[in-house]
């Protein structure tokens, strides 16, 4: 594995954008989803990333957890008028500035196929790829990461190439063994745990991705970019 730091963030000049305005839910008493309208792309993340930031300052939110396009913002007590927070929560999303979170790069090795390549074959048919086309795919993709969820440590990336999407399983296989490479639609991962798992496998990475002793305990970070290597291809 390889680490190149540069962690930073910037604001995105690119070209204005007039944006739709976002979705909110009630999260329980206390709690608000935001969702970006649109595609599940790396502008809307961006967006995401500057109202994380905008809303985090607010005196009555307590935290705030970016997702794939969507942020949940908790607040430190249940408002007594929500829908007045709602309409910040939607202002803060229209007149929110992109940020380009500038992470380190991260390299993987994998070893594709094998005995933990237990999903290969069905992306396979789904594709009609062949498998060393799938392979190929995965590993030239650059990924970045959107967000941190789901299990300790666990890196949401954004990447991958729609010709190897597949979808997630409507039966999840029972036991998938930790550092399983996978893909779930358009995302692709790394396994935290051992046990069930809704995504395809297509190989294994023995790297550490979460170390609770370490002062950052999570290899990955939002905005982080990560590149899969080949290290033995078994197919």
């Amino acid at each position: 594995m390889t680490i190149q730091p540069s962690n930073h963030s910037s604001s995105y000049d690119g070209p204005s954008v007039v944006r739709d305005g976002a979705r909110i839910s009630f999260i329980g008493a206390r709690s608000f989803l935001l969702e970006a309208p649109g595609d599940f792309d790396l502008p809307a993340q961006r967006l995401i990333w500057a109202v994380a930031r905008s809303v985090a300052a607010w005196d009555d939110v307590g935290e705030v957890i970016p997702g794939m396009t969507n942020l949940l913002a908790i607040l430190k007590q249940t408002p007594e008028y929500p829908e007045d927070f709602v309409e910040r929560f939607q202002a803060a999303w229209q007149a929110a500035r992109s940020v380009d979170l500038k992470g380190k790069t991260i390299e993987i090795p994998v070893v594709y196929g094998g005995e933990y390549a237990t999903d290969l074959a069905a992306i396979c048919d789904h594709s009609g790829l062949s498998d060393r086309e799938v392979v190929r795919l995965h590993h030239e993709g650059s990924y970045r990461v959107f967000a941190l969820g789901s299990a300790p440590g666990f890196g949401y990336l954004h990447g991958l190439n729609p010709s190897i999407y597949m979808p997630r399983k409507k039966v999840p296989s029972l036991r998938m063994e930790r550092g399983c490479v996978t893909i779930g639609g358009m995302q692709t991962g790394v396994a935290m745990l051992t046990g069930p798992n809704g995504w395809n496998s297509i190989g294994h990475a023995d790297q550490e991705m979460f170390d609770p002793t370490s002062s950052t305990p999570a290899l990955m970070a939002p905005g982080d970019a990560v590149r899969f290597l080949p290290e033995r291809i078994e197919l």
